[in-house]
This record gives structure tokens, sequence and C-alpha cells, in this order.
């Protein structure tokens, strides 16, 4: 075998690992997923390094910094593997302030924050929400929240749940007391025992649909083929709470949700019981704002609530979602077009999706 040949075939090797194409890409997603060494400069980079690119026969791929050290490799001055990445350090910082919120006995005031990280004010708040989807004061929000939860449930009394979970006044978490818990504290520490939840099961050409309606609105659809099975979720969602069957005006609210379920085309304007994170209810909302017939990928709605880095985040407030068709997450899809994961079956949500491109 020629020396040529033997290139050609390195370089087809290279060539046809996904890694090449980040390289060839500069993608900084890649940064740190692995690293890439040059054998004619001696030398090892990052995927996004910005250095003239290499001929594939001369690359070789890296799990680890030490990995291509131990190869005897060493790193690039350029794109300096062997440090944090802009990215990585961003992260890391958020991480580290996320730390100190969630241990501070206050909700710390932004400029606290940024003096805290060594930043205005302006770039903490954008790097911020960048890098987790909501802002330093939200994230405060949502961590006392699930403080508040958990204090309900081993504090003696409400009042002492309040302030242990760090809120300043009993004034100040009851007015803020629904958005929280979706209920009354009282009621939550019960379990929700007394929140009054009706519900029925329908059937629709998707298999059988169960529609749940609290004080506050539709707080649960959802898609299955056993009606029994579809109660006992519910049920397990509200363990506490009175389910009452419907009655005949509670039917005619099924017969809509199912109306819309086959013409999706129509509107389906209900008053919805949307409890989630303040990042969930982002992503929940961007939701309802893809036009029928349409679809956007976990990414691009990623970009669209203004967190790129959060795609991860925004697949797992998807699969979190408990309101079929209502918050339409059948309409967010994988960056290729693919299906993945459905809540109700990928069969459901390729149905659906067909069903609204014939609009």
């Amino acid at each position: 075998m020629t020396l040529q040949s033997i290139n050609d075939t390195a370089a087809a090797r290279t060539q046809s690992d996904p890694r090449w194409a980040a390289i060839v890409a500069r993608d900084p997603h890649a940064d740190g997923r692995f690293y890439y060494s040059v054998r004619t400069t001696g030398v090892y980079c990052r995927p996004s390094c910005a250095a003239r690119r290499a001929k594939p026969e001369n690359v070789a791929f890296h799990a680890s910094t030490q990995d291509a050290e131990r190869a005897g490799f060493r790193p690039c001055k350029r794109c300096r593997p062997d440090r944090l990445s802009p990215s990585q350090a961003q992260a890391t910082l958020v991480a580290t302030l996320c730390r100190f919120i969630e241990s501070a006995d206050h909700v710390p005031t932004l400029a606290e924050l940024a003096t805290r990280a060594g930043l205005s004010a302006h770039h903490l708040h954008r790097t911020f929400r960048a890098i987790t989807g909501v802002t330093p004061r939200a994230y405060a929000a949502a961590h006392r929240a699930r403080r508040m939860r958990d204090a309900l449930t081993t504090q003696a009394t409400v009042t002492d749940a309040i302030y242990d979970a760090g809120y300043g006044s009993n004034g100040r978490f009851y007015d803020e007391s629904n958005e929280v818990l979706g209920m009354t504290p009282t009621r939550y520490r019960a379990g929700g025992a007394g929140t009054r939840i009706r519900f029925a099961v329908g059937e629709c050409s998707l298999g059988s649909i169960l529609v749940a309606q609290s004080e506050r609105g539709v707080c649960a659809i959802f898609l299955g083929d056993d009606p029994d099975r579809l109660a006992r979720d519910l049920q397990d969602r509200f363990p506490n709470a009175q389910l009452e069957g419907g009655d005949a005006a509670f039917e005619g609210l099924v017969a809509k949700v199912v109306g819309f379920v086959e013409a999706p085309a129509t509107t389906l304007d209900l008053p919805l019981d949307v409890r989630g994170t303040a990042f969930q209810q982002r992503v929940w909302q961007a939701m309802r704002d893809i036009a029928p017939g349409e679809t956007a990928s976990y990414s691009e709605l990623a970009r669209r609530i203004g967190a790129p880095k959060s795609t991860r985040a925004v697949a797992a407030a998807c699969a979190a979602n408990v309101l079929a068709v209502a918050i339409p997450c059948h309409r967010v899809v994988r960056s290729d077009g693919g299906l993945s994961g459905y809540r109700w079956g990928v069969e459901r949500k390729r149905a659906l999706i067909a069903r609204e491109a014939r609009k």
C-alpha cells in the first residue's frame, strides 16, 4: 500500500466521523465534548479553534485533554483547550451564582449578584438568562417556591413554613400563593385535600381522552388507550383532591376538546390552570405561539424564549406538559424534523401534526 493510499484511507475515516463536521463548522457547542490533535503540528485543539483547518488525514480525536497530552500533543496557544472555554466559564459562574441564591437567607438583588460575579448588572442579567433560561430574580422566586412547598410538609405551622422559605411576611406570600401552589397553603399542606376537580373521559380517533378542570381552569388533558389508566394517572397527579365526574355541562367541555383534536384548525379557547416553574411556563407559552400546521425544533424554541443554550431544559419542559393539544408540545420536533418522544405516543404526535398540516 502506498503512502498516498494510506493518507486517503485515513482522510476518509476522519471525514466519515461526525466529529469532523463539528471541526469544519468550528462549532462552539462541541467544545468540551472532544478534542482533536494534528499530527504535523503536534498540538491539540478545541473543535471551535479558529486556526487554519488541518488536513483530515493528519487529525485524531481525543475524549479529553489528558488523552491528547498522554498521546504526546501540547495545547494550542490560540484556542487554549487546556483552559475553560468562554461558554464553560460562563456556565461555571452561573452555576456558582445559582448555589449562592439557593443558600442565601434573602433574595439577592441583581446588583449584589453582579458585584459577586465581577460583571456589570446588564451583562450578568443577559448571561444568567442565556444559561438558565430565566432571570436571576425568576430563578430566586422559583427556588423560594420550591422551599415553600417543602416547608409546608415539614414545618409545624403555615406561618413557620412561610418564614422558613424566606418570605419576609405572611402577606407577601399570600399575594403569590395561588401562583406558587395552585391552591391555598392549607390545602397544599393537606395534599390538595378539598380541591375540587371535575373530570370526564371521552373517545376520539386517537383513543381515549381525559379532561379535568379545577376551580381555576382545565388542569389536565390526557390521551391514551385505557380510560381507567387515564383516571389513575389523574388520581396520582392530585392524590388528595376531591375528584368528581363531570355533569352534562362538563361533557360539553370534553366535546369541545375532542372537536379540536379532530379538527385542529379550529380554536381551543379554554381557561387553563397551568402549574409549573417560571421557565416551564415560558416554554409552554412559546409552544402556544406556534401556529397550527407549523413546527419548531427544541433548539429553535430555546432561541425564541431567549435561552439558546437551554435546549435540554426545553425538552424537559415539553415532557412535563400535562395539557395535551391545549399546550401543543406535539408541534416541537428534533432539529432534523424527526419526531422524538411524546408523552402520549409518537404515533399520536404524527397524527396531530398531519391533521394540522391539512388545514
